[in-house]
């Protein structure tokens, strides 16, 4: 148990527990994002909007608890992690707080007045609550493999030279769009479970070439990834030592990111199952098999969210204004002692997240129709 718990063994555990945690933000809180997309393109009367909101209605601020797990694990188990991305990444984060502040105040004010304008405004805002947050976490994660721009002095006080317009390169935005819709395909999914009637018809006419277009820009992603320049640690690595990110020395090299898969092949499962989960979805969508489809896109974000992961191993945050400053597994968590103290939280706490969401999602299985909306009108979104 001793040699288990140990400060390197810890460390990979937090770091595959941070990854769990955004998969299931991505999962989860995707389709709430995903229906948000869809909410003026698929919905053209007011009560088919109702209908979708009310699909997502009773479960979407349950959601919410993955985004705050995974921003509570990254301030506390990465501290470095958090501070750099925080106040580099500011204005980033600034638009997706507003945008996730109109989604509870859109679902909570678009019903209170039976006003067209005032409906469609909110409905727009719901819209930009879905596309916003998709798309930067989408560019954020592109930025990961180019580098960010900070460095530390001998203080440890961080210096961030990031640039906002910077952070859209070609391949950051072949991961917003990705982002977009691969969680726009995961609100689709389970658009196709909660409907029937026109709009089901609708949702499937959309997961005809949504899947199509996760596996273009992820394939083109992927192509891109392999031309451009990567990190690694020349230096020797010590994974129990103190966390001092300027302890190391750090090399470029083109092709660095796609190193992992040649050392351990295991790691290839990700790619494969991010385009096989897409496949799948095709063809369980193409058979009505809606639940399957949601199983299969969700499978397809896990591989896609871990093969970011493993290609830029053990890097969690690079940087570009230097190299040697880069945060890894390795050198930017927290002390021993508070990995072991959230990880018993965690092993007490994330089941019960897990019953009480399961529990949710069977208490309110099945479909929303026009006649739900009709009955209960004064009590529904």
């Amino acid at each position: 148990m001793i040699e288990f718990f140990d400060y390197e063994n810890l460390r990979i555990i937090w770091w595959i527990l941070l990854g769990i945690l955004l998969i299931g933000f991505a999962i989860m809180d995707g389709f709430d994002l995903g229906t948000a997309i869809l909410l003026p393109f698929i919905a053209k009367t007011d009560i088919e909007r109702r209908i979708l909101l009310n699909s997502v209605g009773p479960v979407w601020d349950g959601n919410q608890v993955w985004f705050i797990l995974g921003g509570g694990a990254i301030f506390a188990a990465w501290p470095l992690v958090y501070a750099v991305s925080f106040s580099g990444f500011y204005f980033a984060m600034f638009l997706i707080l507003i945008a996730l502040i109109l989604r509870p105040v859109g679902f909570d004010y678009r019903s209170k007045v039976n006003n067209k304008n005032w409906r469609n405004f909110w409905d727009y805002s719901l819209f930009i609550s879905g596309l916003v947050p998709s798309l930067v976490f989408g560019v954020a994660i592109g930025n990961i493999f180019h580098g960010v721009k900070f460095d530390f002095n001998e203080m440890m006080m961080i210096k961030n030279e990031i640039r906002f317009f910077e952070l859209f390169t070609p391949l950051s935005l072949i991961c917003g769009l990705l982002s977009i819709t691969l969680l726009t395909t995961q609100g689709a999914c389970f658009l196709a479970i909660k409907t029937d009637k026109i709009i089901y018809q609708r949702i499937k006419k959309v997961l005809k070439f949504l899947p199509i277009l996760n596996i273009i820009f992820y394939a083109i992603g992927g192509l891109i990834l392999a031309k451009i320049s990567g990190y690694i640690i020349s230096s020797p690595i010590i994974g129990s030592g103190e966390s001092n990110p300027l302890a190391k020395k750090v090399i470029i090299e083109n092709g660095a990111w796609l190193k992992n898969y040649q050392n351990y092949k295991w790691m290839i499962i990700a790619p494969i199952l991010g385009f096989a989960g897409q496949f799948l979805t095709i063809i369980f969508s193409f058979y009505k098999q809606d639940l399957k489809a949601f199983i299969a896109n969700s499978l397809s974000i896990f591989g896609i969210i871990s093969s970011v992961g493993l290609s830029v191993f053990p890097f969690i945050l690079p940087s570009s204004l230097n190299p040697n400053a880069s945060l890894t597994v390795w050198d930017a968590s927290s002390s021993y002692q508070t990995l072991v103290v959230m990880l018993i939280a965690t092993i007490i706490f994330l089941p019960i997240v897990l019953a009480y969401t399961s529990f949710v999602f069977a208490v309110l299985r099945g479909k929303v129709t026009e006649k739900n909306i009709e009955q209960d009108s004064n009590f529904l979104y």
